[in-house]
């Protein structure tokens, strides 16, 4: 279904144009267009997945930690690959080994970037346990959308000497909306650009869009918008809540903004948001 929420910003200057010439937008790595090859196959094989993962070690490696983590439920300990990928599924592992290559093709190697990806993974995993809990999108669709989530911000980092002048003026934004701030400083934001590295890597569309409008907190409630994607930006608040807890936080700017218009989305009162938020905390602890 194509909406008036699921559309890119149009960019019709050619200023604004040569501008997003400008910002390097990492390819599709060669591994995630095997995988993507291989579960677009009728019957997806495991063990072709699995040897499309094991030719890169490291890759493997952290497959394993993630698949093995309190996170995603699995009962046993998989010893390899394709075990893990025979305990959680083809689409959970296909997610996790997608985020993997976003980090390594986004600053991996890059100090300053370590409490971003931090922050990305926990955001992942956060939204995996809500869309479990309250069954709002498939678990590998939430921890895609998790991760990539702000995948934009590291790449107008790279582009602009002066973002994280931005990122402090949008992380004390009481009311602003913070892609609104962003547009005005650099004609462009994070969310746009994660959404395009979304496309350009084969997403889901879901994801893609969901990406565009986490910060539009008005299309909670508009009913023109698909369903799947309001759900995905309602989880988002929360998990952005859960984890400002997690750090010490009492209070959560975001959650100001859009805590209420989620908790409406999702059918919830204020005592059972409070409660999630309290297993999530835990939850948390337990991992980490």
């Amino acid at each position: 279904m194509t909406t008036a929420a699921t559309r890119l910003p149009a960019h019709n200057t050619t200023a604004e144009d040569a501008l997003l010439r400008s910002i390097r937008i990492p390819p599709r790595p060669s591994l995630l267009v095997d995988l993507q090859r291989e579960l677009a196959q009728p019957d997806p094989s495991p063990r072709a997945i699995a040897r499309i993962i094991g030719n890169d070690v490291g890759m493997s490696g952290a497959l394993l930690k993630l698949a093995n983590s309190p996170f995603y439920g699995a009962a046993r300990k998989a010893k390899s690959v394709e075990q893990a990928i025979n305990f959680l599924g083809i689409n959970q592992c296909a997610a996790m080994l997608t985020g993997i290559l976003a980090r390594d093709a986004v600053g991996a190697n890059n100090p300053a970037l370590n409490q971003f990806w931090e922050v990305s993974s926990c955001r992942a995993q956060a939204l995996v346990f809500i869309a479990r809990k309250l069954r709002l999108a498939p678990p590998d669709i939430a921890h895609t959308f998790g991760l990539f989530c702000d995948i934009g911000i590291p790449i107008l980092m790279a582009r602009f000497d002066d973002y994280g002048q931005t990122l402090d003026i949008c992380n004390g934004a009481a009311t602003r909306k913070f892609t609104e701030i962003e547009d005005a400083r650099h004609t462009t934001n994070h969310a746009a650009i994660g959404c395009l590295l979304a496309r350009n890597w084969g997403l889901s569309p879901d994801v893609s869009w969901a990406i565009l409008h986490h910060h539009d907190y008005e299309v909670l409630g508009d009913d023109a918008t698909d369903d799947a994607i309001r759900a995905l930006v309602a989880g988002a608040v929360l998990a952005e809540r859960a984890i400002q807890r997690y750090h010490g936080n009492s209070a959560s700017l975001e959650w100001e903004k859009g805590g209420e218009a989620a908790c409406r989305h999702l059918g919830m009162n204020e005592d059972e948001s409070a409660d999630l938020l309290d297993e999530l905390h835990e939850t948390f602890h337990i991992e980490h």
